[in-house]
């Protein structure tokens, strides 16, 4: 059965949804926020400045090892979930292996 009554998340989506539209259509600015890209060295620095070899690494944060190896390796970069989990990884190591802990 339809409602014609809509939900406090239905008018939440409908409002951000407005202000997408305005933001494409040049009438607002939305904030934005940078994620960082992590270069190959910046992906081993944060490693190694863990004391963490790559199997360690790629354990304790739930990464792949073999993609571990290709991103240190310059042969691949990091899909944006990946650069935002590093970017967390390198500021909040701990915060991280909690969350995943368990």
């Amino acid at each position: 059965m339809m409602t014609k009554a809509r939900s406090a998340l239905g008018r939440e989506v409908e409002a951000a949804l407005s202000e997408v539209l305005d933001h494409v259509r040049g009438r607002r600015k939305l904030a934005r926020r940078l994620i960082d890209d992590p270069s190959a060295q910046r992906i081993r620095k944060v490693r190694k400045r863990l004391k963490l070899t790559r199997q360690a690494f790629a354990e304790r944060f739930g990464l792949d090892i073999r993609a571990l190896q290709e991103w240190e390796q310059g042969r691949r970069v990091p899909d944006r979930a990946a650069r935002v989990l590093l970017t967390v990884i390198d500021r909040e190591p701990e915060a991280v292996a909690r969350a995943l802990a368990g």
